[in-house]
């Protein structure tokens, strides 16, 4: 009896801790972000009801181009709770991915969310890499019409491998993903990482992370 008894406790303190690895279920119809509130949460605070228009859930927009023209040649043009207030809470958001012929969407990380992606028009590399320590990368080259999925806080990227511009839709399971790029995060931190530190982590010259830091 009693080993039944610490079996059923066990269990349920595993349910309990699964419950708070996870958002609580909304306890409203919704919660539309305020952006003027000064309240401190753990996302954002809620718009009084009375004061919520169709606007809140609505976005414009999305049908067109990104600008292309930098770097990487791509852009990102999101729909998280930033641009529609009315995902606040939701655990939902989207992009539009840009890529001129050869551009990249650079290696980065969500930390808060996984990402599904749909390539609505050209070719498409993509790839993520999984943690240490076998660091295996999971690449493939997808068409349009194929889907991929990154799962949450691995570093993932993708490159436009076709002749002309590529477009694709990725929706992600948070209304706040945040992103990490990973060459901005580590030759452009501010103030920046010490260049010993990074010389020795990649094993090169000092003169080579003072080249890559000046371009972050």
């Amino acid at each position: 009896m009693a080993k039944h008894i610490i079996l059923l406790s066990l269990v349920a303190l595993s349910f309990g801790l699964l419950a708070f690895a996870f958002e609580p279920s909304p306890l409203q119809d919704f919660c539309v972000a305020d952006s003027t509130s000064s309240a401190r949460v753990n996302g954002q605070p809620c718009k009084s009801p009375a004061l919520v228009q169709a606007s809140d859930f609505s976005f414009s927009g999305l049908h067109l181009p990104g600008n292309t023209s930098n770097p990487n040649g791509s852009k990102v043009t999101p729909v998280s709770v930033a641009q529609l207030p009315g995902l606040n809470t939701l655990g939902i958001s989207m992009v539009r991915i840009d890529y001129a012929p050869w551009g990249i969407n650079p290696p980065h990380t969500h930390p808060r969310a996984t990402e599904i992606l749909t390539v609505l028009e050209g070719s498409l590399q993509v790839g993520f890499v999984t943690s240490n320590p076998d660091n295996s990368l999971i690449t493939k080259t997808l068409q349009k019409g194929d889907v991929f999925v990154f799962p949450v806080g691995l570093i993932h990227f993708q490159r436009n491998v076709g002749t002309g511009n590529a477009v694709a839709i990725a929706a992600l399971s948070s209304q706040n993903p945040g992103v990490i790029t990973i060459a901005n995060a580590v030759f452009g931190s501010k103030p920046g990482i010490s260049s010993d530190i990074l010389a020795k982590a990649f094993q090169v010259d000092k003169s080579v992370v003072y080249q890559l830091q000046a371009k972050f």
